[in-house]
C-alpha cells in the first residue's frame, strides 16, 4: 500500500448473508482490522449467521433486510452504512477480504468506482471453463452494447465512495450485478477494474445454479440496453 491505513477516509466493508454460517468463520477473520466499519445486512437467516458473526466480531454491526434479495441487501445496506467508502464482498468466501487495500488506493487517486475483475490478468484456476465461458459472454455483451471495455461485468467485490454510489440509480431486480458497473460509467463516474481472486464457494450451494444466474445477468444487460 501506498498509502497508510491510518491515514484512509472511514471505510465500511459491506457484507450480504443468507445462511453462511459455515463461512464466516473464514470471511470475517480476513477483514483488516483498519476497516472501520464492517456491516452485515443479514437476508432472513434460518441457521446460525447471526450468532456466528457475533461471535466472530463483537464489533460488528448487523441489520436485518427488510425486503428480498440480494439487490435489496446491497442497496439496504449502502443507505444505512456510516463510511465514506463502501466495500461490498461475498459472504460464501469467493472474494477475499485480504485484498481490500487494493481497491482502496485507486479512490484515493481520483477514481470513483474500483470494479473487481476475476479476469484481468489471467482465468481463476478455480473457476469451472463453463463458468468462466459464460463470464466472458456476458462481459462481451455489455462492451459491445455500451461500448465499454471491461474484463468481468459480474464481480460483487466493488469499492465505490458512497458519495458516488448515490449518483447511481441502484438495481434491485434480478440481474443486478452487471447493471451496477453499466448506470454507474452512464452517471459518469470514474471507474477502473482491479484484479481479484476468486476463490469459489468455501461450504454449502449457491442459492441458484450458475445457468440461471447467467440468464439472469443477460436478460438485464439487453433490458438495460434497450428498454432503459
Amino acid at each position: 500500500m501506498s498509502t497508510s491505513p491510518d491515514r484512509y477516509p472511514k471505510i465500511t466493508a459491506l457484507i450480504c448473508t443468507l445462511n453462511e454460517e459455515p463461512n464466516l468463520p473464514y470471511v470475517l477473520p480476513r477483514v483488516p482490522a483498519w476497516v472501520s466499519e464492517v456491516l452485515v445486512v443479514d437476508g432472513h437467516s434460518t441457521d446460525k449467521t447471526v450468532e456466528v458473526a457475533r461471535k466472530i466480531r463483537p464489533d460488528i454491526r448487523i441489520l436485518a433486510q427488510p425486503g428480498r434479495g440480494k439487490g435489496d441487501a446491497l442497496k439496504f445496506g449502502i443507505e444505512q452504512s456510516t463510511g465514506d467508502i463502501i466495500v461490498t464482498l461475498d459472504a460464501d468466501g469467493n472474494t477475499d477480504p485480504a485484498e481490500l487495500d487494493r481497491f482502496i488506493e485507486p479512490l484515493l487517486n481520483g477514481y470513483d468506482f474500483a470494479k473487481g475483475s476475476r479476469f484481468l490478468n489471467t482465468r481463476p484456476a478455480r473457476m469451472p471453463r463453463h463458468r468462466s465461458m459464460g463470464n466472458w459472454f456476458l462481459a462481451r455483451t455489455a462492451n459491445l452494447l455500451f461500448g465499454s471495455r471491461y474484463t468481468d461485468i459480474c464481480s460483487g467485490y466493488n469499492a465505490v465512495w458512497k458519495k458516488a454510489w448515490e449518483k447511481i440509480k441502484f438495481p434491485v431486480e434480478f440481474g443486478y450485478e452487471p447493471l451496477i458497473t453499466i448506470r454507474a460509467r452512464r452517471a459518469g463516474l470514474k471507474i477502473c477494474e482491479v484484479s481479484c481472486s476468486d476463490h469459489g464457494r468455501i461450504n454449502g450451494r449457491s442459492k441458484l445454479p450458475s445457468w440461471q444466474q447467467g440468464w439472469g445477468a443477460l436478460k438485464a444487460i439487453v433490458t438495460e440496453r434497450f428498454h432503459a
